[in-house]
């Protein structure tokens, strides 16, 4: 194992956002774990540019504006060298402008797509175009899923993912977009669901697009399965992990599919989810679809800080931007612009685990 001398001037930071309250919270012990696992392995090695790695998470289920706050006081201390985190658009946005491209900050969430590239951020997570939308056709084409209606928290994320669904959906021709999206509802966090579960709209769908957030999915998902809805209606959400299927029971999980690109069961993730129970133990939060993306944001940071030769903002997107593609130990990683690539999957919900169906997305 290298040896590095402990002190701060020899180390690199990383801040870590993650929700440790709200819908949210029930994520982030698997996201901290999962942090932890990447940086062992980094620094039984070299580090990051020959220095230690260190991670201190900081609460990202508060306001925006307040997560913004701190982030700022740490920023200007001057010992903040890199963001990332599991948190929302909404944080997001307010961390990016907090940030102003100081240091790099990896968003590792799912989000709604961009419509410039703020200097600094690099999106681990993947957009609709990536995921839902190849999802909601290969729906269409095995079950004949053509209708949907959508239901979401209120806050940008999903309104913005549902903007892209409605295009999607209008482009199919003569029908009116209200035949393939008869019913939509957006939701404060902790809303109850009865209103939007009992509305005859729904009726007219052949399934829901869910972007709520963590413990309110669960909710949803409970209520849903409780009125019998899970029988005739499809479910497919971006938003659901282990945490999730875990919080709502077996009962709530049927005719459930979830888009993404990470499955711990599948083929080539066992070696990590075993490095990870062996590092955590049998009795460690799961290793998860969600967590696993926080473990790609620092293999990212590494790789492109290794290619770079330095963890400057400009040089970082630099090197991005001629290479295309970095190579790890573990293989390698694709850009477009700040975007990171990664396959898509589609998974079906058994009981509390995923079956993966398919490819979706190369």
């Amino acid at each position: 194992m290298t040896s590095f001398r402990g002190s701060p001037e020899n180390s690199i930071e990383i801040l870590n956002i993650v929700p440790l309250q709200g819908p949210g919270g029930i994520f982030a012990p698997s996201c901290e774990a999962a942090i932890s696992l990447a940086v062992e392995e980094i620094n039984s090695g070299t580090g990051i540019l020959g220095r230690e790695l260190r991670a201190t998470h900081i609460d990202g289920g508060r306001e925006p504006g307040e997560v913004a706050l701190e982030v700022s006081a740490l920023l200007a201390t001057g010992m903040v060298h890199a963001i990332t985190g599991w948190h929302t658009s909404a944080v997001r946005r307010a961390v990016t402008r907090a940030n102003t491209g100081r240091v790099p900050y990896l968003f590792a969430t799912d989000h709604e797509g961009m419509d410039d590239s703020p200097p600094g951020l690099f999106l681990v997570g993947s957009d609709p175009g990536r995921q839902l939308l190849p999802a909601l056709r290969w729906l269409r084409r095995e079950f004949g899923a053509r209708r949907w209606a959508i239901i979401g928290n209120d806050y940008v994320w999903p309104r913005r993912t549902a903007a892209v669904v409605r295009a999607e959906l209008g482009e199919r021709g003569a029908l009116s977009l209200e035949q393939f999206l008869p019913f939509e509802k957006f939701v404060p966090f902790g809303a109850d669901f009865e209103e939007f579960l009992s509305d005859p709209r729904l009726d007219r769908a052949d399934g829901v697009i869910v972007l709520l957030v963590g413990a309110d999915v669960a909710r949803f998902n409970r209520q849903f399965a409780r009125i019998g809805r899970d029988e005739r209606q499809l479910r497919v959400s971006p938003a659901v992990d282990d945490n999730v299927l875990l919080a709502g029971g077996t009962a709530a999980n049927r005719n459930l599919y979830v888009p993404s690109s990470f499955f711990v069961n599948g083929p080539a993730n066992r070696e990590r989810a075993e490095r990870y129970r062996r590092l955590h133990g049998d009795f460690a939060p799961k290793l998860t679809n969600f967590s696993n993306t926080e473990y790609e944001a620092i293999r990212t940071l590494r790789a492109m800080a290794g290619a770079a030769g330095s963890l400057d903002v400009r040089r970082l997107h630099a090197v991005v931007d001629e290479l295309h593609s970095l190579e790890t130990p573990t293989g390698a990683i694709g850009f477009d612009g700040n975007q990171v690539l990664f396959p898509s999957y589609i998974a079906r919900a058994e009981g509390v685990e995923f079956e993966v169906l398919d490819r979706i997305c190369a």
